[in-house]
């Protein structure tokens, strides 16, 4: 799935191209695309064991999934379907909003870096510092010369975390705007997701087009070696929630987490505490 769902470098990113309820590779229907999601589980906690065990022992090697898209394109849903496999006290899943007073005050990264995994860590990203190159641009929230370098400051910055053992797995889910209609008036249907719903989503739903534009750009000018994007068709749910656990159970292996040996002798420990 790394190489089916890769955004490529170097070249004009159009989204329009891309069709948000396309299954490019995988089950094809909902009914194997739980089961597939499913089947997954054992392998993803374990893996995940391996490399908090493996931190124990000074491994610093640690995985960061990026969460961006649209607004109910599902980076929640991913939180709950996808993390949900793993074990809950090994993941440091952060949730960014609106700067507080205090990041303000900050450069960007600035809350960013706080955030991060530590060794052993699966950290999780709902939003991120990409948030300060999309609705800034759109908002116009900063100058454009400002603007225009922090994607350079985005690179160096994701550069230094893989030369520092994390493993950066930066994913766009691909909403459609027709999708997104959809979702929006179910939360409006349904009184026990009023919660999740505000009027200013609609206003949101105007900017699209310079939103769009905002990502492509971002997607052009962060794809690197290093961290890169991988674009995830989000219109179909169980897809999405697939794709994304396959990324990170490829990744894992990738990593190949082992159990460190034990530093004492398995043997006279075993004889003292069979004589208790």
């Amino acid at each position: 799935m790394r190489e089916v769902l890769r955004v490529p470098e170097g070249e004009r990113i159009d989204l329009t191209a891309y069709d948000a309820r396309a299954t490019p590779a995988g089950p094809t229907d909902k009914a194997a695309g739980l089961a597939a999601t499913a089947a997954l589980g054992p392998r993803l906690a374990d893996l995940q064991e391996r490399l908090y065990a493996s931190s124990t022992a000074g491994d610093r090697r640690r995985v960061l999934l990026v969460l961006q898209g649209m607004d109910t394109s599902g980076k929640g849903g991913t939180v709950k379907h996808v993390i949900g496999l793993f074990n809950p006290s090994g993941c440091r899943i952060r949730a960014f909003k609106a700067p507080t007073p205090e990041e303000r005050n900050h450069p960007f990264l600035w809350r960013i870096m706080r955030a991060l995994p530590q060794p052993g860590e699966i950290g999780i990203f709902d939003r991120s510092h990409y948030e300060d190159v999309l609705i800034a641009r759109v908002r116009d929230l900063v100058p454009r010369r400002m603007l225009g370098r922090r994607y350079g400051q985005i690179n160096r910055f994701e550069k230094s975390l893989a030369e520092d053992g994390v493993t950066v797995v930066k994913v766009f889910l691909h909403l459609s705007y027709e999708e997104q209609r959809a979702r929006l008036l179910e939360r409006l249907d349904n009184p026990d997701k009023h919660w999740k719903f505000n009027p200013g989503d609609i206003e949101e739903r105007a900017l699209w087009p310079a939103y769009r534009q905002a990502y492509e750009i971002a997607l052009e000018r962060c794809m690197t070696d290093e961290a890169p994007w991988y674009l995830v068709p989000a219109d179909r749910k169980w897809y999405r929630n697939w794709a994304i656990s396959k990324l990170l159970l490829e990744h894992l292996e990738a990593l190949d987490p082992t159990y460190p040996p034990g530093d004492f002798d398995v043997e006279e420990c075993r004889a003292r505490l069979l004589a208790t």
